[in-house]
């Protein structure tokens, strides 16, 4: 929906089966960046399969053996045998695991732990990001689903091909360095909360500068984000227009048809007519404003 908070944004570059395992498993990358480390190790597919065949080989031994004592005409002890088989393969082959689900949570936590060490430094979460950055990240968010999400995107009439690559480039460039300014706006202040001598003070104003300076540089790339959003809304409403009154031209026939039927005044024909004229006028409108999206996507993609 538009104006989400994306709570995990992710390096476009980074394969997208990983990268959509990051992004479902915030609370496990929240943890990891306070330390957290699984307990546990994978336990192997070979180690299962030994298990597996334990099971199989005692199985298949007291069957042989129920067979001699069968062959023996010791049918009572034969059949006390075979039950006991039974019960082992059922209750050890075909009844499910009771920590399967435990050991499936396990993996999936491995999993996340390996991804996001592999691909460390290449996705920002929602809490990497201080009070000010979030507000920038929704302001981003809110634009990009603006662009994505309108019809004249969908129809194909903006470069859907070049939104699909750019778009999310500019989100990651935006969480990146928000990211950044979010960590280094954190330590200053820790270390202005000290109290500084007036040397001190002299040398942290330039860094405050920088900060103000970066921050400034990250929202001209969010402004610039939400001015090609506005001339998307603006062709998505005239498209909308046009639609509408393509739909009610339509209907004219029946119209002119009703009023001759009637008697009505036919000085009302002519106004009606009129529509196809707001339609041609619509139209100009609709190729104007999608021409103006292209202009501020190419400044954008500068």
């Amino acid at each position: 929906m538009p104006g989400r908070q994306a709570k995990v944004v992710v390096d476009p570059t980074v394969p997208d089966q990983a990268a959509e395992l990051l992004r479902q498993h915030r609370k496990l990358l929240v943890r990891m960046r306070g330390g957290w480390v699984p307990p546990h190790k994978r336990r192997s597919m070979a180690a299962r399969i030994t298990y597996k065949i334990i099971l199989i080989a005692m199985a298949s031994s007291a069957t042989v053996a129920a067979l001699a004592f069968f062959r023996a005409a010791h049918y009572t002890t034969f059949a006390f045998i075979m039950t006991g088989v039974s019960f082992l393969i059922l209750a050890s082959l075909l009844k499910p695991n009771p920590d399967a689900e435990v050991e499936k949570q396990l993996d999936t936590e491995l999993d996340v732990y390996e991804c996001a060490r592999r691909y460390g430094g290449r996705f920002v979460l929602r809490e990497d990001l201080d009070e000010a950055a979030r507000a920038l990240m929704l302001r981003a968010h809110a634009a990009i689903d603006a662009v994505t999400e309108s019809r004249v995107n969908v129809e194909g009439l903006l470069d859907g091909a070049r939104n699909a690559v750019m778009l999310p480039a500019q989100e990651w460039e935006i969480a990146r360095l928000l990211a950044k300014l979010s960590e280094l706006r954190s330590e200053h202040r820790e270390v202005m909360a000290e109290g500084v001598t007036p040397e001190v003070l002299a040398v942290s104003e330039p860094l405050a500068k920088a900060l103000r300076s970066s921050e400034r540089a990250v929202i001209d790339r969010v402004e610039a984000l939400e001015r090609y959003a506005g001339h998307v809304r603006d062709a998505e409403r005239a498209f909308r227009a046009r639609s509408q009154i393509e739909r009610l031209t339509a209907k004219l026939p029946r119209y002119e048809e009703l009023l001759a039927e009637s008697g009505a005044d036919g000085h009302a024909v002519p106004e009606l007519t009129e529509l196809a004229d707001d339609a041609g006028r619509l139209e100009q409108a609709l190729r104007d404003s999608v021409s103006s999206a292209h202009e501020a996507f190419r400044h954008l993609e500068r």
